[in-house]
Parts: C-alpha cells; sequence; structure tokens
C-alpha cells in the first residue's frame, strides 16, 4: 500500500475512535477509557510514521511552500501530543470537563487531517512517483508493526 494510503486510511481510524469518543456519556467511563487506550496507541503510531518517513521526504522534495506546511503540521502534531492529549487523559472520564476536552481534541485532529488531506498529500502525490510511495508504505507498515509490539509489551507490564 503506498504511504497517502495507508495515512488515509490512518485518519479514517482515528475520526472514527474520536466520534466514538465524543458521542460517549459521562456514565460510560469504561468505554471511554478503553476508547482513550486505542486512541493514544493509534494517535502515537501514527504521528511517529509521519514525522519519521513523510514528513522529512517531503520537507526534503518540496520548496519553500511545502516546508511551510511541513513546520505547521509538526506543530500541530506538538500542540495535540504534548498539551491537549495529556490534559485530555489527565481528566476524569465520568465528567463532563472531559466530553469538553474531547470535542476539542477531535476538533483539532479533524482540522489536521483535513489540511493533510486536502493540501498535503495532493502535493506529496506530485512531489513523489508511484513506487516512491509505496516504498514510504512498506517503511511505515514495518514501524507500525514494531512499534505496536513495544507498545502493546509496555502496556501489558
Amino acid at each position: 500500500m503506498n504511504a497517502i494510503d495507508l495515512l488515509i486510511q490512518d485518519h479514517e481510524r482515528l475520526k472514527d475512535l474520536l466520534t466514538r469518543l465524543t458521542e460517549s456519556t459521562e456514565r460510560a467511563v469504561k468505554t471511554r477509557t478503553e476508547l482513550l487506550q486505542k486512541l493514544e496507541m493509534e494517535l502515537t503510531m501514527h504521528t511517529q510514521i509521519e514525522e519519521q518517513i513523510l514528513y522529512p521526504a517531503y520537507k526534503e522534495a518540496g520548496e519553500k511552500d511545502d516546508v511551510k506546511m511541513y513546520y505547521e503540521a509538526k506543530e500541530e502534531h506538538r500542540a495535540v501530543d504534548s498539551l491537549v492529549f495529556p490534559d485530555l487523559k489527565a481528566t476524569d472520564p465520568s465528567t463532563l470537563e472531559f466530553s469538553g476536552r474531547a470535542k476539542v481534541c477531535k476538533e483539532m485532529l479533524e482540522h489536521h487531517i483535513e489540511e493533510e488531506e486536502e493540501e498535503m498529500f495532493p502535493r506529496a502525490r506530485e512531489l513523489f512517483d508511484e513506487a516512491r510511495l509505496v516504498e514510504m508504505g512498506e517503511q511505515m507498515t514495518q514501524l507500525k508493526a514494531r512499534m505496536k509490539k513495544e507498545l502493546t509489551a509496555v502496556k501489558a507490564a
């Protein structure tokens, strides 16, 4: 699978988890906790494969506007990873505060996904031929498999 198709598939999974999380109620503590754990794992893997494989290649192959988009995308990842998601994880899932934070997290991620899918990914298809996109997709698949093993082992320990 090529890198762009793989990332879009990830986006669909993330959007589904976010929708299920934001549609859950304060009483669904167990469901919210499980969804949050799944979301964290998917988000961690997705962010890493983008930042380790697609983004550096995109920045290197691109022009000034592409480099600007690269930095914007990295900053959006940082905002979610360092600020929004840690706050959400630290919030009691039985509260309205959790509902609010989950909604903000969903909106930020959906905005980021939309920008990638409407601007960055079409541009990446121009910058890279299909063979290169497939090669990056294979690298992403391998990295995700390694990370999933590591994250699952950490969670089980």
